[in-house]
């Protein structure tokens, strides 16, 4: 309106309408300016149109891994194959925030708030810890393939080059002259496995609780310190030097061969099935709305494609496809005596009996100190 009331007094400042012939020539000026202004107009919105409908492509989608500290290197590997694959499929990108720490601090962070939309944790009693917070919907073991466990390992011991102390099985660890590197039970999954491995390696031979109690007693008093998580006991018995054995997952010490590390490591025959679920955290979900691409992840995650990434960097597969290959049945010789956290009575009896304020593990760092 303001345009056309500039351009009607330009138009009355040129032409004195004093007669029919002048106001018929400032008619036909008026209009044709209107109907350039509308057809202007007109342009404009049909261009703002064509912004909107683009080329169909979705908007970006977030998700929010949160894992234990040794599945870095696995799901750096497998993120970029899943984010292209959605990609060309969806025609969507996927946006990845990653965090990684100790099982046991990243179970606490999400309790606590941090907004994970999938959890890929070192032992099942973390995620049910979640689950009892009201973030994970109950049933989530059934939710995915093999109970939701997508990765497992075995633990190992790992020596100085030429073995000096001669380790050679788990009781060597409780040798007066032997220092011991492993994580905090308190924080770290894997150190709760690892426990349970030196607990069971006892039980499994004949001994009775009084016997494994004394055991990891003497165990844990070669512990020269707890580190936070698994991969800063690794950094410790290989950067720093400290100790004379490291307990750590098998996977972890893969790794470390792979990047160039002189290691030497036993797989000790008795030995306990390391098991890591993955669930998704239905309330963050809900609130994101982004359940299909993160279920799509997940379930990607079993897939044979993913299972080789997570077998390359030192996971046991679960998919039987890709275990029973060449290169992966060599690489992952089989355990004489591999028992599971259920013959213990499942992770809810070992963590009242071991792990909680007080129990047998706070007993045994009371006599250590």
């Amino acid at each position: 309106m303001n345009l056309w009331q500039r351009s009607l007094k330009e138009l009355q400042f040129k032409f004195k309408v004093n007669s029919l012939k002048g106001f018929v020539s400032f008619f036909l000026i008026g209009t044709l300016l209107s109907v350039s202004l509308a057809a202007c107009s007109g342009a404009n919105n049909s261009s703002s149109s064509g912004t909107n409908t683009g080329t169909g492509k979705k908007p970006n989608v977030e998700l929010t891994l949160v894992s234990f500290a040794v599945t870095k290197a696995a799901h750096a590997a497998i993120i970029p194959k899943f984010v292209e694959k959605w990609q060309r499929e969806q025609n969507q990108t996927v946006i990845f925030k990653q965090s990684y720490g100790g099982s046991g601090t990243q179970t606490r962070a999400v309790v606590d708030g941090l907004r994970a939309d999938v959890v890929h944790l070192a032992l099942a009693l973390d995620t049910q810890k979640i689950e009892k917070a009201g973030l994970i919907q109950p049933g989530w073991e059934k939710k995915f393939p093999n109970n939701s466990i997508v990765t497992k390992s075995v633990a190992a011991l790992v020596t100085r080059e030429g073995n000096p102390k001669g380790i050679k099985t788990w009781a060597d660890l409780a040798k007066d002259d032997v220092r011991v590197i492993t994580a905090d039970p308190k924080t770290s999954g894997v150190a709760r496995w690892n426990f349970i491995a030196l607990w069971n390696s006892v039980i499994k031979t004949g001994g009775d609780e009084t016997k494994a109690t004394e055991f990891v007693t003497k165990v844990y008093k070669n512990v020269p310190v707890l580190t936070k998580d698994a991969r800063e006991a690794t950094d410790a018995f290989f950067k720093q030097g400290q100790g004379d054995a490291l307990i750590n997952y098998e996977n972890e010490i893969v790794l470390a061969v792979q990047k160039g590390k002189k290691t030497n490591y036993i797989l000790p025959e008795v030995n306990i099935s390391i098991d890591n679920p993955i669930a998704v955290v239905d309330k963050n979900v809900e609130k994101h709305g982004n359940r299909e691409v993160v279920e799509a992840f997940v379930k990607y995650l079993f897939t044979p494609e993913a299972q080789q990434e997570f077998a390359k960097v030192g996971f046991r597969p679960v998919d039987e496809t890709v275990a029973k290959t060449k290169e992966f049945a060599e690489k992952y010789p089989p355990i004489k005596n591999l028992s599971t956290i259920q013959e213990l009575g499942g992770w809810d009896a070992a963590q009242k009996k071991f792990f909680n304020d007080g129990a047998i593990f706070d007993q045994i760092q009371t006599k250590k100190n």
